[in-house]
């Protein structure tokens, strides 16, 4: 319906986050890099070093190639949502925003469809069931599964910590709470220095290990594409794979959980057009480059079927397992990698728990006392995280996850007509020369 609007605005879209089009006088809280960041923090995460893993682990190689298919058509379903965001957000008399999928399926569904009771009544029930579930995923999936998971891999590393598991929750907690107590603005400011850091050092060391191995990457990409239609598969076949890969690619991008449009619908920007094409780059850079990287590695290494590994396999501790892959390849890279998981489950944390702290403002009011009370929750889930178990939390963040997304992507469906609307406008405007103009003056 979009027209690949994925593809045929590829290039305009990093111009915008390149800021060709920026312009500080418009409304809003952060700069289109920021707000991209902020969102890539959550996204650009142990779904990326352990759900590639766990999916591969779990459905073979051919997992990833319905992984990389999700992300190619995730682009689509987030520039939508995200442009929903900046449509029907509201701007405080603070100047702090409150958007996401809460605000355009409530206001939105009513304003699209004014006179239709049903549909203004099943916006109202939309939005709070999805800002319920979205607490119920920023707590688990974006908070005690990356304490949990870092862990993992962490204290491969560093054994002192598998004993004293709750030090780690603690560091956690206080280095995440230095950052989330100043709200996205803070968040943001964060999240642009760590996320362009740790996918540099992500993708180089995954680029290395590739090019060490280079004879193994034709056959490596043979077992992705037998393996994704390969009727032995694990899980009965064809759609047990097809169902694994699309349901990690869901948790690494979150295209369609509508997560990432609470995020963009705080980037300053006169066109939500524009915003939504911004967004559109989360799941390219999520999942066809990060997880394509890390599946080849899990794959050139032979880590997902390697009986040394059975255990890790079998706890679903990917992260852990992507780190002993690396560490085969790179002798001593695990402590690096450490670092970078440290970084991940970090910038993740933070960003979802600006999520969860908007739809709990949503529910029960837009104040700084509501929002503090939900950031000090947030904080006890982080050392919480420390001591559960990873499977059961995993679980957990799925169903919420899982949850999230069938609000959202009904909503995104009913409101699809003003998304096109809104394109058709900007896009001719484009294509005249019109923005570029602007931009030069």
């Amino acid at each position: 319906r979009m027209n690949f609007i994925n593809i045929r605005a590829f290039k305009h879209a990093i111009l915008l986050v390149l800021g060709k089009y920026d312009n500080p006088e418009d409304e809003g809280e952060v700069t289109h890099f920021q707000a991209l960041t902020a969102a890539l923090s959550a996204t650009v995460g142990l779904g990326n070093i352990a759900g590639v893993a766990v999916a591969i682990s779990t459905g073979g190689p051919g997992a990833m190639f319905w992984m990389m298919l999700a992300g190619l058509l995730g682009m689509t379903s987030k520039f939508a949502e995200c442009t929903l965001a900046q449509i029907y957000r509201r701007i405080n008399p603070d100047g702090r925003v409150m958007g996401g999928p809460m605000c355009y399926l409530s206001t939105g569904l009513t304003q699209q469809f004014p006179g239709n009771a049903f549909l203004k009544g099943l916006g109202g029930f939309l939005s709070i069931l999805f800002a319920v579930m979205c607490i119920g995923g920023s707590l688990a999936g974006g908070n005690a599964f990356q304490v949990k998971l870092s862990l993992g891999a962490v204290a491969e590393t560093f054994p002192l910590l598998k004993e004293n598991s709750w030090v780690y929750g603690l560091l956690m907690a206080v280095f995440v709470g230095i950052v989330i107590i100043g709200g996205i603005r803070s968040i943001a400011r964060t999240t642009e220095k760590i996320v362009p850091f740790m996918c540099g050092i992500y993708v180089l060391a995954g680029m290395a290990i590739i090019i060490l191995n280079i004879q193994k990457v034709p056959a490596s990409f043979m077992a992705i594409i037998e393996g994704a239609f390969n009727p032995d598969a694990l899980y009965g076949g064809i759609m047990g794979v097809l169902i694994i890969g699309f349901q990690r690619a869901a948790f690494s991008n979150e295209a369609g959980v509508g997560s990432a449009a609470i995020a963009h619908s705080a980037a300053k920007t006169e066109y939500p057009v524009r915003e939504g094409i911004v967004a559109s780059l989360g799941p390219f850079i999520d999942t066809i480059v990060i997880c394509t990287m890390t599946a080849l590695v899990i794959i050139i290494t032979g880590s997902y079927n390697d009986p040394q590994y059975a255990d890790l396999i079998a706890s679903n501790e990917g992260a852990a397992l992507t780190a002993e892959a690396m560490d085969s390849q790179i002798p001593y890279f695990k402590y690096v990698l450490s670092v970078s998981v440290i970084l991940f489950a970090y910038s993740t944390m933070i960003s979802w728990s600006y999520y969860g702290e908007r739809c709990w403002a949503f529910l029960f009011g837009d104040s700084q006392k509501v929002s503090m009370a939900y950031r000090i929750l947030f904080l006890v889930f982080v050392v919480l995280g420390s001591i559960v178990s990873a499977t059961n939390v995993l679980d957990f963040g799925d169903l919420m996850i899982l949850g999230m997304a069938f609000p959202n992507i009904l909503g995104v469906l009913l409101l699809s007509n003003r998304v096109k609307q809104e394109l058709d406008k900007y896009w001719s405007r484009y294509k005249t020369g019109e923005f570029d103009e602007q931009a030069s003056n």
